[in-house]
């Protein structure tokens, strides 16, 4: 979308790194497959290969996996950085895409200890849709402002349609739909933070 190049992401590498991310959660949880399984509505068996770096995942199953944990989808996609640096390039900052629907996630800043607030840039191809479930943690706002094209969102039973340049606040204590419209796609931006 627009004029930004998007920088190509090794298959391999996200996956071992999703593996990793994964695996320390849910043993840091002390959740068994079969208790994250029942929590995320995701398969013992899709678990474990994704543990195991066999499958690459879709944003909609790292969504309900994320859900299942009660931690933010950047927690399955970036490595633990440390402290914060003030000024995070481009080309520093992580990038995955869904290898199903095309989905494209930048994360621009990490989750800040402090005040927990991280900043993510999403572009959705034509007519792709992404849903994820109720989180099951402890839920936190997001604030989109879509930067270009039009999108849907539904939260819950509420459903809001996007032109560019509108802001949307909504919680991820319900359910939510993401679904580009129009002939191209569409690009926004997220800011999370503690409800």
């Amino acid at each position: 979308m627009g004029n930004n190049s998007s920088p190509s992401v090794e298959p391999s590498g996200i996956d071992s790194l999703i593996a990793s991310r994964l695996l320390a959660l849910r043993q840091a949880k002390s959740l068994s497959l079969a208790e994250l399984a029942e929590l995320s509505g995701v398969s013992k068996a899709m678990i474990s290969k994704v543990e195991r770096a066999e499958s690459s995942p879709t944003a909609v199953l790292l969504g309900r996996l994320a859900a299942g944990l009660g931690v933010p989808l950047a927690q399955l996609l970036t490595e633990d950085k440390g402290a914060p640096q003030r000024l995070r390039s481009r080309a520093e900052q992580d990038v995955w895409r869904d290898p199903e629907a095309g989905y494209l996630r930048r994360q621009v800043a990490e989750r800040d200890a402090a005040s927990g607030v991280e900043m993510v840039e999403i572009e959705l191809p034509r007519s792709a849709q992404v849903g994820y479930p109720r989180w099951s943690g402890k839920p936190y706002r997001q604030c989109l402002w879509l930067l270009e094209g039009a999108l849907r969102v539904d939260y819950g039973d509420e459903r809001f349609e996007l032109a560019t340049g509108d802001c949307l606040d909504f919680g991820v204590d319900r359910p939510l739909v993401f679904k580009a419209l129009g002939r191209t796609g569409c690009r926004y931006l997220l800011v999370a933070s503690p409800a």
